[in-house]
């Protein structure tokens, strides 16, 4: 997608009300042809905030998402339809489907929970992170190709260990070119960066990319760090599990989870 022209200080620029065209900054880790999903996660929950504006404010907050990977998110444009499945006063569920050349690519559902005053029970892990302010940048470019890759400030904790890395990940790159996301959308544009920074075994030697990606939060993210406290388990099968607790500047706020498909790269 490289044409010799400037690239927009964006993942993305609005076609029409539902389509979206790619920037060289959403390029894949594994393909630069494809799509990294971390921003169009993102993008799903800016396309769903989309959806949700257009009524009343109902006072629900998502606590889950999650998203299926049906196939190969080419770097082309893609339509994004979202609709309510089921509606409710104090429990939503609100699916989101992503299309590239008419076809489905992912599937996306939120579950949106009442808010209620739970201060006086509220109670969990706590510890935070230490603030990215204190760290020094890792250049993660360095072991993963790809535009998204490039455009992220990485800050872990520790040098990255073999299958087991705690880092704040941050964008100087807005989601959609020309207009505001929330939060919750440019926090979530960066959680699937997960899988890249505990990496288990060499990308150049085995392949290991998720198929889905689930998101369960306790509260709601704040600022514009995203913190990933992130284990990698393969199994003696082909499977593989990356679990992570996220984190904002104020503690844990819930957690993530991806299923990889472990292989060797193909040749070696």
């Amino acid at each position: 997608m490289n044409t010799g022209t400037p690239v927009p200080d964006s993942y993305y620029e609005r076609i029409d009300e539902h389509r979206y065209k790619p920037t060289a900054h959403a390029g894949g880790a594994w393909d630069p042809d494809e799509q990294h999903f971390s921003p169009l996660g993102g993008l799903v929950v800016h396309a769903i905030d989309r959806h949700l504006a257009g009524r009343p404010d109902s006072g629900l907050a998502t606590a889950r998402i999650s998203y299926d990977i049906l196939g190969r998110p080419a770097l082309d444009e893609c339509e994004i339809r979202v609709e309510t499945i089921r509606p409710g006063r104090t429990i939503e569920l609100i699916e989101a489907v992503v299309l590239i050349a008419d076809r489905p690519v992912v599937r996306a559902r939120a579950w949106l929970l009442a808010t209620v005053d739970t201060a006086a029970v509220a109670g969990g892990p706590d510890d935070r992170l230490t603030p990215p302010q204190a760290l020094t940048p890792w250049p993660m470019a360095s072991l993963w190709p790809g535009g998204y890759i490039a455009s992220l400030d990485v800050r872990p904790l520790a040098p990255p260990r073999a299958g087991r890395t705690t880092a704040w990940i941050s964008t100087p790159h807005a989601l959609v070119a020309d207009e505001p996301s929330s939060t919750l959308a440019s926090y979530l544009a960066l959680v699937d960066t997960a899988n890249g920074i505990a990496v288990r075994q060499p990308p150049t030697a085995w392949m290991y990319p998720n198929v889905d990606l689930t998101v369960h939060l306790h509260r709601q993210p704040e600022g514009h760090w995203t913190g990933l406290d992130t284990t990698v388990t393969f199994g003696p099968t082909g499977q593989g599990l990356t679990s992570t607790v996220l984190h904002d500047l104020d503690g844990p706020v819930g957690h993530a989870q991806q299923i990889l498909t472990v292989r060797p790269v193909p040749g070696r």
